[in-house]
């Protein structure tokens, strides 16, 4: 899996600002031109990934996000879908990890050829730490590098 900083997309860093602001983070931002339009794709998460994000929440950050974007870019032609992660959200760069600690995510680790599922830990730049519980019943830390990850998504019973 690849680590893309966040801060590398386009207006990340300045939406970011805005999104925590009002108590989330922003996990994904897309914005591309179609058709004289521009798309705008954004994923928010709270503070605390374990809580839920609602159609309030996501309602309450596109009133403020939308028009400081629209400053940004240039335009009022814009058309933008804020969503949240979802319940079985595929972790599409390796940076997010970072954004959901404390979630029961689980990581197809291409060095066993299984998927590794436990409570994310910690992530940096090039690992993540996931606490795995063992069959006997102890729990185990266990480091797993982003080159040795082929996909990750949040568990959901």
């Amino acid at each position: 899996m690849e680590y893309i900083p966040l801060n590398s997309y386009p207006h990340f860093t300045e939406c970011e600002k805005i999104v925590r602001q009002l108590g989330f983070h922003l996990v994904e931002l897309k914005i591309s031109p179609q058709n004289g339009v521009t798309q705008i794709l954004a994923t928010i998460t709270g503070i605390d990934s374990n809580i839920n994000i609602g159609v309030n929440d996501c309602s309450r950050v596109h009133k403020i996000l939308l028009p400081a974007l629209e400053e940004m870019l240039g335009t009022d032609n814009t058309y933008m879908e804020l969503t949240s992660p979802g319940m079985e959200r595929n972790i599409k760069n390796a940076a997010e990890f970072a954004l959901f600690l404390g979630r029961e995510i689980r990581v197809y680790d291409k060095t066993v050829t299984d998927w590794v599922g436990g409570v994310l830990k910690s992530a940096d730049s090039s690992s993540v730490k996931l606490e795995v519980l063992k069959e006997d019943g102890s729990v185990e830390l266990k480091s797993i590098s982003f080159e040795n990850i082929a996909k990750a998504k949040f568990i959901h019973l």
